[in-house]
């Protein structure tokens, strides 16, 4: 189970709207505990998947970061297939993605997801899509907690007729990340 504390989420420079969201669903900071472990799945209930993501990446350490990283490329990977529709021939977004999954194993040096990442970069067909949602699925390759949120919303905008699925299927993902039963 990954966790957090209040504590954590202050060092972290939790926004000030989130942070008294989760104090008041758990009954106060000091009725809590600052320093009590806060389960991030309970983070998910109270405030959503976008806190959720933002706690991962500052305020859980290694793990969280991993975690969202890896939610990163499963959104990245539901959405690739849009921008190789539209450029068949350019596989630079998702050796982004392979590259940053290898990286997570632990069988890709931080150079070589650079280099990964630098290669999905802008140029060609790509800047014309840069901001659609497979160009989100490759930055979210090379940039995970910065565009988790961006690839989670290309998602949600590629899916817009099933938006509250696609909310859905983003959730119980991050849950199962999370080794918790939604």
């Amino acid at each position: 189970m990954i966790t957090t504390t209040f504590t954590k989420l202050r060092a972290a420079n939790a926004c000030t709207e989130g942070y008294k969201k989760l104090a008041t669903h758990l009954g106060g900071v000091r009725k809590y505990g600052a320093s009590t472990d806060i389960p991030v799945a309970i983070i998910m209930t109270s405030n959503g998947l976008d806190d959720t993501l933002w706690t991962l990446a500052h305020a859980c350490g290694p793990e969280g970061e991993k975690i969202a990283h890896t939610f990163a490329c499963d959104c990245a990977e539901r959405v690739i297939h849009l921008y190789e529709a539209k450029y068949p021939n350019d596989d630079r977004p998702r050796n982004a993605i392979e590259a940053k999954r290898s990286w997570l194993r632990g069988d890709a040096t931080d150079g070589e997801l650079a280099a990964a990442w630098a290669a999905a970069g802008p140029a060609g067909a790509a800047g014309a899509a840069a901001w659609d949602a497979a160009w989100a699925a490759a930055w979210a390759a090379g940039d995970a907690m910065a565009a988790a949120w961006a690839v989670a919303g290309a998602a949600r905008a590629a899916r817009a007729a099933s938006r509250s699925a696609e909310l859905e299927w983003q959730e119980q993902r991050l849950t199962e990340l999370l080794g918790e039963e939604k």
